[in-house]
């Protein structure tokens, strides 16, 4: 009996409070009743104004400052001035006073932007008062930023700033002319290459319709049926929940962009499933929370950093181009974890789950799998060549009149089976069935545009650190010297970035990281990658890009901070030290896969014939199978260490794309292969 309670479901209490301690976003206030209705009613107001823009095109000089506007008086009203505050009731009373007036304020300093647009526009010089709106506009988005998405990026900010103001004293590469305050707030606020920039453009326009879609998605009851979809596919084999666990992260992935949230949305149930069937539990944590983080290399969504790859590397690329770009590398990544799941199990001689806990599949597609729709909407649609925005409405689309295929059904059905299925009137038949009713909309349209805050206020941080960058130049000067501190060595290039990338990505958001990593490094990744390349096309900064963007990602499963893997940690109440390691080792792909495609573009399917593109996925795939083989150390028996060094060299070997790599590897994974049969032979003897 105490091992069964050792190993239960998490309960909703549980699970907010890790999401609380692990994930900013949901660190929320208690609102009185009031003041929360009318936060409801603002959300709703924004996500119906977002929808209302890509009907009615706002232009970007009003719509911009509008989203900043609304994202900074929702982060004041719904965040406190320190995440897990126990002051005084007093002191929370005059706190959300103070803070109510800090919304109020945001919404004046922004929006005098807009009902001014026209006036300051035709200035060439800037009043007193309007450097002070400008200069309380930044002071507030940081502060904002801070409360909802931490202070590492708002740090970065601040220092580039301090760049900018103290250029002529800096050292090296950061010395510049320095520019004045009134300069720098010209820079930031009143132009469009700040916090007005390319990142907030993305926010307010794609990234907040794939995050309301998102909502919508997740109130048709998606979440649910990916997890029995994921048991009735992989539930029965050896291991099953675990393999579970990567199916399901790898389908919920697709519409999230959270690791923290896509861990313990699903790890709730598949981490307990995997302890219960004998995985150890730092082995059960990492196994989601890799998996959960590889989410956002998914396609067809990939999280919203994927879409600031259009504006970032700018005309010729298409989203189509991106999400195939990805295809191989995010397939590498989830087979390296099940093939890792698949040895561990092998080693504690795990089965799968008993048939009665496993629903049937045939039933499952027939009840549900209408559900699916919408991601098959999403995908049609970019292949079809419209535009990400498009796409999102139209995900929305199917997801809400989607909801009611079984309605439908029931309703055209009835006279012929109704009183069979047990229905004793239409009416009976239409209230019970499946679809969004007018709560979930309401719900939906609340959610998403909370979800936004983080993104938003990150992406106008991300601005404020790209403006200052242009202006100043040290973003040249850093990838010039960083290229000669290298010796001009493309792999020492490639690994300052790497280590650049998951540093910033342990305390910024994955959408700021990219950003601010790929302002400052993909163009000279790209060049170092293309030496001699007079012009960089998008084939060329497309690898550049996607390396920097991986390397963000996994930052949230890298010790020493990976929030990943400690929120999976306290599911499983494992060590997170040795989860966070754990959860590296098994997503040892995306410590390798980014090096091979940015030297080998084919995995890209850049420029490559179908032909290389199969012979390059299926070699990749056996070399993932014999990495995953080193890394857990188990076969058909123990590996030895000559043994495990053997299975990473070939391993290695075949997930470079090369003909001569991959015959060295299919030598060195076969000798390791024989020399285990041959062990096996021996002790069945």
């Amino acid at each position: 009996m105490a091992n069964d309670t050792m190993h239960t479901t998490p309960t909703e209490q549980e699970i907010n409070d890790i999401m609380t301690k692990y994930d900013r976003e949901n660190a929320l206030r208690k609102l009185p009743r009031a003041l929360n209705l009318i936060v409801s009613l603002v959300l709703i107001a924004f996500s119906l104004l977002q929808l209302y823009s890509t009907w009615r095109v706002i232009p970007s000089t009003h719509m911009r400052p509008m989203h900043v506007a609304i994202v900074c008086f929702l982060a004041f009203a719904l965040y406190p001035v320190k995440k897990g505050d126990f002051r005084s009731e007093t002191g929370r009373r005059i706190g959300l006073i103070v803070d109510i007036l800090l919304s109020a304020l945001a919404l004046f300093v922004f929006l005098y932007q807009v009902v001014n647009f026209e006036s300051i526009a035709m200035q060439t010089k800037y009043t007193p008062f309007q450097y002070a709106i400008g200069a309380i506009g930044i002071l507030l988005l940081l502060e904002a930023c801070r409360r909802v998405a931490g202070l590492p990026i708002v740090c970065v900010a601040c220092a580039f700033m301090l760049v900018g103001l103290f250029g002529q004293y800096m050292p090296g590469f950061l010395n510049n002319r320095g520019f004045s305050v009134e300069r720098i707030i010209k820079q930031l606020f009143y132009t469009q290459n700040g916090v007005f920039g390319t990142p907030i453009g993305a926010s307010s326009t794609f990234i907040f319709l794939f995050i309301l879609f998102g909502a919508f998605l997740e109130k048709t009851g998606v979440g649910d049926f990916f997890i029995d979809f994921g048991n009735a596919v992989a539930g029965k084999k050896r291991g099953g929940p675990a393999k579970v666990a990567v199916l399901v992260s790898a389908l919920e992935g697709t519409v999230s962009g959270s690791s923290v949230a896509n861990t313990v949305g699903s790890g709730s149930f598949t981490i307990p499933m995997m302890k219960r069937l004998g995985y150890p539990p730092e082995f059960a944590a990492a196994t989601e929370a890799a998996a959960s983080t590889g989410g956002q290399i998914m396609p067809p969504v990939m999280g919203a950093a994927a879409f600031l790859m259009l504006d970032c590397i700018g005309a010729g690329i298409t989203y189509t181009d991106i999400i195939r770009a990805a295809l191989i590398p995010a397939l590498l990544y989830f087979v390296g974890i099940w093939f890792a799941v698949d040895f561990e199990a092998r080693k504690h001689g795990l089965v799968g789950m008993r048939d009665e806990d496993i629903p049937k599949f045939k039933q499952l597609m027939l009840d549900r799998g209408y559900l699916v729709l919408p991601l098959v909407g999403i995908i049609a649609t970019l292949m079809a060549g419209f535009t990400p925005s498009y796409a999102a409405l139209m995900g929305i689309a199917i997801a809400c009149v989607g909801s009611y295929l079984p309605m439908i059904f029931r309703l055209v059905t009835y006279p012929f089976r109704g009183k069979k299925a047990g229905y004793a009137s239409v009416k009976e038949a239409v209230k019970t069935a499946p679809g969004l009713r007018p709560k979930d909309y309401v719900s939906a349209l609340e959610s998403g545009a909370r979800s936004i805050l983080a993104v938003a206020l990150a992406c106008g941080v991300a601005g404020i650190i790209a403006g200052m960058i242009t202006l100043t130049g040290v973003g040249t000067k850093l990838a010039s010297n960083l290229a000669v501190f290298a010796g001009g060595h493309t792999l020492l290039i490639l690994f300052f970035t790497m280590i650049t990338s998951i540093i910033l990505g342990m305390g910024v958001p994955t959408t700021a990281n990219y950003l601010i990593t790929s302002t400052m490094m993909a163009g000279v990744v790209a060049s170092a990658l293309n030496p001699g390349a007079s012009t960089l096309t998008w084939q060329m900064l497309l690898p550049a890009h996607l390396f920097t963007f991986y390397f963000g990602i996994i930052a949230d499963i890298t010790p020493p901070v990976a929030l990943a893997a400690m929120a999976g940690a306290a599911i499983a109440k494992s060590n997170p030290l040795k989860t966070g390691v754990q959860a590296s080792k098994n997503a040892i792909a995306a410590f390798i896969v980014p090096y091979i495609f940015a030297l080998n573009p084919a995995m890209l399917m850049l420029n490559a014939s179908i032909v290389d593109v199969v012979v390059i996925t299926v070699t990749s795939l056996v070399g993932m199978y014999a990495l995953s083989m080193a890394v857990v150390g188990h076969w058909q028996s123990k590996l030895n260490p000559l043994e495990r060094l053997i299975a990473a060299a070939g391993g290695l070997c075949m997930v470079m794309p090369g003909l001569a790599t991959d015959l060295v590897g299919v030598v060195l994974f076969a000798a390791v292969v024989l020399w285990q049969l041959k062990k096996k032979k021996a002790v069945t003897a």
